[in-house]
């Protein structure tokens, strides 16, 4: 690993190349991604992990959580190990997975290879969801044809669920369960698929993690910020000129960010960063701060799924935020009482505020159950809505007071103006079906 090396990708404005270098508006051939990258170099465990601790990798998934220390809990497992690579995505408003698969699948594949080996694993899974399980079952072949050694992954299609990547959801069905969340602990590091110590992380995360093991990880940390180091996927979309998913710098300014995408295209006064289960941000507060964990927490925001939307002022953030709970709602898991009840309530009494006929308590309604619901589910999932619910309490504070009075906003009726930007790859978001997981 040569932390020196001229790194083959370009860099526009704002924009890096590094999970995408090479890419040419179609999935990448093995013998294209080996011209870009080149064979990973022949390494042990104990030097991977080392790689990835120094480089300070943290999961791109959401949550946060550091990569190394997640390879060293599973390796410390007995018995044999399980790499899942988590390409589920089931927030609606992200593409970042289904375009890295899309786009650079045997990145994704060299990750899981890179992952199975820190780990010790004789068996690895991708989970993905239609369409991109197709280019990932193409490029598996591909390799075993070509002869590459290693694991041979096996590839899972997912539902197109919310919860279909939550990792405890995600390790039931893949042992022939349904996709519900389980109650922790065993974690999957514990016990996961076929109750065996099982890695679950994110196909961006295992990306990153091959480009650590060629460049080494001085290399990975030369952009980004020291506690939040290499790039990240964003999926840019709402008022914006080019929606679609784009590579920048971990950290850089949230404005910059909106840059790359072709600006905004209206006035906008509030963002929606980190997804569904994110939080709404006035734009004012947040264009100069740093697009990570870090920088804008002091605003109110999260990161999460890598989500940046430009909410258009031609848009009512109360009928905005009233639908999103109505899908949360929707998309439980049906096994706990704040999300069977809790959530559903939510969205009620939110759809009444849009369209100017709640009670005069409803705002006081809203803020009681949002501490009754946070933190009583059996999985994280009524956690996201009400973090998403609060931030609209919040930000829209005179907005839903005017609706409380009967006087709606004339974009209350407008459609969503939150859609899912096409990602690379030939138009995968949106693509996905509702019909059951099945096995390839």
């Amino acid at each position: 690993m040569a932390a020196d090396a001229t790194w083959p990708g370009t860099a526009g404005p704002g924009e890096v190349q590094r999970l995408m270098a090479g890419y040419r508006g179609r999935a990448l051939s093995l013998s294209e991604h080996l011209a870009v990258h080149g064979r990973l170099p022949a390494t042990g465990a104990p030097t991977i992990v080392g790689a990835v601790r120094r480089a300070g990798l943290i999961g791109r998934g959401g949550a946060r959580f550091p990569t190394a220390v997640k390879l060293e809990s599973v390796a410390a497992g007995g018995g044999q190990r399980v790499v899942v690579v988590n390409g589920a995505e089931g927030e609606p408003v992200s593409a970042k997975d289904q375009a890295l698969m899309a786009s650079v699948p045997h990145l994704v594949l060299d990750g899981a290879a890179v992952a199975a080996q820190a780990v010790g694993a004789h068996r690895v899974i991708v989970a993905a969801r239609a369409p991109a399980d197709s280019v990932i079952i193409r490029a598996v072949e591909e390799r075993r044809s070509f002869g590459l050694d290693g694991v041979v992954p096996e590839v899972v299609t997912t539902p197109n669920r919310f919860l279909a990547g939550e990792e405890s959801a995600l390790v039931n069905f893949l042992s022939g369960g349904p996709l519900l969340p389980r109650f922790v602990p065993p974690r999957p590091y514990q016990r996961g698929v076929g109750g065996r110590p099982t890695l679950v992380s994110n196909v961006e995360t295992v990306a990153h993690m091959a480009l650590i093991a060629r460049w080494g990880p001085e290399w990975f940390r030369q952009v980004g910020s020291p506690s939040e180091p290499g790039t990240t996927l964003i999926t840019a979309g709402g008022a914006v000129a080019r929606p679609g998913v784009y590579e920048v710098a971990r950290g850089v300014r949230v404005s910059e960010a909106v840059e790359v995408a072709g600006g905004v295209t209206t006035s906008v006064a509030v963002l929606l960063v980190g997804g569904y289960a994110g939080t709404w941000v006035p734009a004012a507060s947040a264009w100069d701060r740093p697009l990570s964990e870090e920088g804008l927490a002091p605003a109110g925001g999260v990161l999460g799924a890598g989500v940046v939307m430009a909410l258009p002022e031609q848009a009512c953030g109360v009928a905005e935020t009233a639908r999103i709970l109505r899908y949360l709602a929707a998309e439980n898991a049906g096994q706990c009482g704040p999300c069977i009840h809790g959530l559903d309530a939510i969205a009620g009494v939110l759809e009444e505020l849009a369209a100017g006929r709640a009670r005069r308590d409803a705002v006081d309604r809203l803020r009681n159950w949002s501490w009754q619901v946070a933190g009583r589910g059996a999985c994280h999932h009524p956690d996201g809505a009400v973090r998403l619910l609060n931030s609209a309490l919040k930000v829209f504070a005179t907005d839903l007071s005017a609706h409380r009075r009967g006087q709606p906003c004339p974009y209350a009726r407008n459609a969503s103006s939150l859609t899912t930007p096409t990602p690379p790859g030939g138009g995968l978001a949106g693509a996905g079906s509702r019909r059951g997981g099945r096995r390839k």
